[in-house]
This record gives C-alpha cells, sequence and structure tokens, in this order.
C-alpha cells in the first residue's frame, strides 16, 4: 500500500508548511491520516505575489506549449494512478476502483483542454473598405478557485486545466478533509515542467481564504464548486469588487421514469449510480418520479438491488460503498430520514447507521413522500433514494422543476414524443436520457436557477477564463 503523503502548500514553485495544522481523518475507521496545513495571510500574499508573476510569463505563452505541459502532467497522472488513488479513498472513503476511474477523469480533463487551448480562435468582422473589426480572446488573469470534498481528484483538475489552458494563473484551495488529489496534482504539474507562479495550492479555514484572495488586486475570477449557499456567498463578495464568477452548486437530480420503459433495469441501472460516491455527488440520481403502473415493481427491484450493496472499506476491492465523507454526512442523513419517516413516508429500506465505527450509512430507500418532507427540498448529498409515483410525464415535469435547482436531471423512455417534452421542460443545464452519466470532459457542464451559472467543460469551458477584446483597426487616420 502507498503511503498517504505530506501534506504541504505549494506557492510560487516550491512546498511549505505551516505552524497550524488540520487533522486528516480516514472515514472509515476514524483515525487520523494527516495533518493538513492552514495557511497564514503571509503566506497567501507570497501566492497572490507568485501568480501575479505567473500570469505575466503565461499569459504570453502560445497555446501549444501550454497544452505540452497540460498533457505531460496528465500522462504522469495516469502513470501514478495507483498511487492518486490510494490516497483519495483513504481520506474520502470511495471506493477503490471508483478513486481510479476519478483519477482517469481528471486526466481527461486535462487532456481536453489541453486540446482546446489550441482552438481559442478568434474572428474578423466582416467591414466596409479600410478598416478592421477583429475579436480576441485573452485570459483573464488570476483565478482564485474553491473545490469541494467529494472528488479530491476530478473537481480541481477541471478547474485548472481550464484556468491553465487559458493562460490563467491560479491559486487554488483545496479541501482540507481531502487534500491528497490536489498535491498529486501539484507534484505532476511541477514535474512536468510548469513555471513557478502559474499554479499555487493552499489550504486553509473556506471563509477566512476566500475573504482575502477575492477582494485583493492579482484576482481577477473567483471559481467555485459546492453548495448553493456557499456559491451565494461568495458571489456576493465577488459582486463588491466586480469580479466575475464560474459557480458550480448544489443540484437536487429529479429522474423521470416513464411508462414506456423496463422498471427492473431502470432500478437496477438507478441503484449503481445512486451508490455511486456514496451519494456525494452534485449530480448523484435523488428524486424519483415513476409513472404509477410501473411503481411498484420499480420500487422492487431498486430495494432488493440497495439491500445487496457491500458496504465497506474502500481500499477492500470488494467494497461496492464505502463510509460517507464525514460525521456532518452522516448526521444530516439521519435528521431527514427521521423528518421523512415522522410525516408519513416509508422507508423501504436502510436508514439507519452501520456500526458504530467509521461514517457507515446504506442506500436508503424513502417511498411515498409528503411533499413538505425535508428530503424533497434540501439535497441529501449521500445514498438517500426518494420515490413517489406520478400519473403523467407532464405531473412529472412539473415535480422536477418545483424546486430552485437546475443542475441535472435525468428520464429513462424510448418515446421521441416523450424526448422532446423533457428536452423542452424539464429546467436544468444537463439532461441525459437512458443514462445517468451527467457529463464529461468534451460537454459543458454547469447549472441553472441555484445551481449556478458558467460551464466548465466542453468547447465551452475555456471561455470562462477569458476576456473578449474587439479591436478597430482603420488603416488610415481620418
Amino acid at each position: 500500500m502507498s503511503a498517504y503523503p505530506e501534506i504541504r502548500l505549494y506557492i510560487g514553485g516550491h512546498w511549505r508548511k505551516t505552524a497550524e495544522t488540520l487533522p486528516i481523518l480516514n472515514p472509515a475507521d476514524e483515525t487520523v491520516l494527516g495533518q493538513c496545513p492552514v495557511a497564514t495571510t503571509a503566506d497567501l500574499d507570497d501566492a497572490l505575489e507568485a501568480a501575479a508573476k505567473g500570469f505575466a510569463l503565461w499569459s504570453r505563452t502560445s497555446p501549444h506549449k501550454r497544452a505540452a505541459v497540460l498533457l505531460k502532467a496528465a500522462a504522469l497522472m495516469r502513470e501514478r494512478q495507483e498511487e492518486i488513488a490510494q490516497s483519495i479513498t483513504r481520506e474520502h472513503g470511495k471506493p477503490i476502483a471508483q478513486a481510479r476511474l476519478e483519477v482517469i477523469r481528471g486526466c481527461e480533463f486535462f487532456e481536453w483542454d489541453a486540446g482546446e487551448a489550441t482552438r481559442i480562435y478568434g474572428r474578423v468582422i466582416p467591414s466596409e473598405p479600410g478598416i478592421r473589426y477583429i475579436v480576441h480572446h485573452q485570459p483573464i488573469g488570476t483565478v482564485a478557485a474553491f473545490s469541494p470534498w467529494n472528488f479530491p481528484m476530478s473537481q480541481p483538475c477541471r478547474k485548472i486545466a481550464g484556468a491553465i489552458a487559458s493562460g490563467c494563473s491560479i491559486i487554488i484551495k483545496a479541501a482540507e478533509e481531502t487534500p491528497a488529489g490536489a498535491v498529486h496534482i501539484a507534484n505532476a504539474l511541477h514535474d512536468a515542467g510548469l513555471p513557478p507562479g502559474v499554479f499555487n495550492l493552499v489550504f486553509g479555514v473556506p471563509a477566512d481564504i476566500s475573504s482575502y484572495l477575492i477582494p485583493r488586486q492579482p484576482v481577477r475570477m473567483v471559481a467555485f464548486t459546492g453548495s448553493t449557499a456557499v456559491g451565494k456567498w461568495l458571489t456576493e463578495r465577488a459582486a463588491r469588487v466586480m469580479k466575475p464568477v464560474l459557480m458550480e452548486l448544489g443540484g437536487h437530480a429529479p429522474v423521470v421514469v416513464c411508462d414506456d420503459v423496463d422498471p427492473v433495469e431502470a432500478a437496477r441501472i438507478s441503484v449503481i449510480r445512486k451508490s455511486r460516491n456514496q451519494g456525494q455527488v452534485c449530480t448523484s440520481p435523488t428524486r424519483f418520479f415513476v409513472m404509477k403502473d410501473l411503481y411498484k415493481s420499480f420500487c422492487t427491484e431498486f430495494v432488493e438491488r440497495a439491500k445487496a450493496i457491500r458496504i465497506g472499506n474502500g481500499l477492500d476491492p470488494e467494497t461496492q460503498m464505502g463510509p460517507v465523507a464525514n460525521d456532518r454526512r452522516l448526521a444530516a442523513l439521519e435528521v431527514l430520514t427521521a423528518d421523512a419517516r415522522a410525516k408519513g413516508a416509508k422507508v423501504l429500506t436502510g436508514g439507519e447507521r452501520v456500526g458504530n465505527r467509521g461514517y457507515f450509512y446504506p442506500v436508503t430507500v424513502l417511498a411515498d413522500l409528503p411533499d413538505d418532507a425535508r428530503a424533497l427540498t434540501e439535497e441529501p448529498f449521500g445514498p438517500m433514494a426518494l420515490i413517489n409515483p406520478v400519473n403523467s410525464l407532464e405531473e412529472a415535469i412539473e415535480k422536477a422543476n418545483s424546486l430552485p435547482f437546475g443542475l441535472a436531471a435525468y428520464a429513462f423512455t424510448h418515446s421521441a414524443r416523450n424526448v422532446d417534452l423533457l428536452t423542452d421542460g424539464v429546467e436544468c443545464g444537463n439532461l441525459s436520457i437512458n443514462t445517468l452519466e451527467a457529463s464529461v470532459a468534451e460537454t459543458p457542464f454547469g447549472g441553472v436557477k441555484e445551481s449556478g451559472f458558467g460551464r466548465e467543460g466542453g468547447a465551452e469551458g475555456l471561455h470562462q477564463y477569458m476576456i473578449v477584446k474587439n479591436v478597430s483597426h482603420r488603416l488610415e487616420m481620418q
């Protein structure tokens, strides 16, 4: 087994320790894995200075050279896949197979954005003779980025790749509870030859770090993935100093099961995706609206599949679902389950902590929930499935749109008419039909309503990190 890495700050191309640290816990047994450094204001000032110098150099570096560094870093992370995956599983709890896939997913973000770096096209606007209107896309500057704990590798990769590919420098505050993924990314970028200051990694108290970085002059943009509440808080602070934001916020994804599909197969697919990452995914399928004729069959199969999920330490290759990441998630799931039960919902399976050591919680299936159940309006962010019957597709779409969230939505149907109604009617940034995969590197990803704005990935992703400059050039002075 690979050793858990030493967690340090990475500023201006150098590693550094701090006097103050926070413990990093293994959620499977609650033991201490290591210590996470807490950056001081002096550390943050150094990061800001380094990022400003890094931007001055990197923004003038050719796209092909930027791409080469990203591709080399991705190749190094692929070579180190097992070491990185074991670190992620130990600090987060997810099964080792999922951690390995997360490493590859992070590499794919680097590889896609490396290609997009060479395709940042401007345009020439037709005009009268003697004048040219030329549109340029230029990197915005230093990015202050904040990544969550649920995907320690792929979430930082997504923001780092977009910023670096576009020619920006970046200061990223990764999650203190799951810091190893970002440290491994820093190692790969360092070894790939990224110039000092282009990438800087800090840890600390989230509110303190963001409050200090956002108003500082070198920072020109804020990028965040996390809860809607924190996203609003960050957006407010960025607005005070007129800095643009990229916000990928919470979701509460609906799943519509139409009456023209096999309910058993739909349930089988749904349980696999619901248990992925212990349900700690902003796009996790959670609110299931099933046509009434399929409801009983869907529930029966879902429950049987959920009961069969093997829960345990993520390093055990037989484990299908590990512990939730921290005691806060455990407590939140218990509260939501108790509230739903008190209001008349049926607990078909799960609903209680597994054991008394480690943060293990089973796939919990709640059915026939009343509209005032908190679980229907608050994102559980855990292995909880909420299943209610509906009488029509129109009713399902209405219920899907009833919340202020709109990140991902799903449906199972083979009807072209249903697909058309869902595409036009469901309020979300990402709609997946007959699959519960919400995004890949080559497609744009982001939400609507209170699930944020802006897009990561796809051809649209790099433009979030750029400004548009129009140059009007008249050949003769007049």
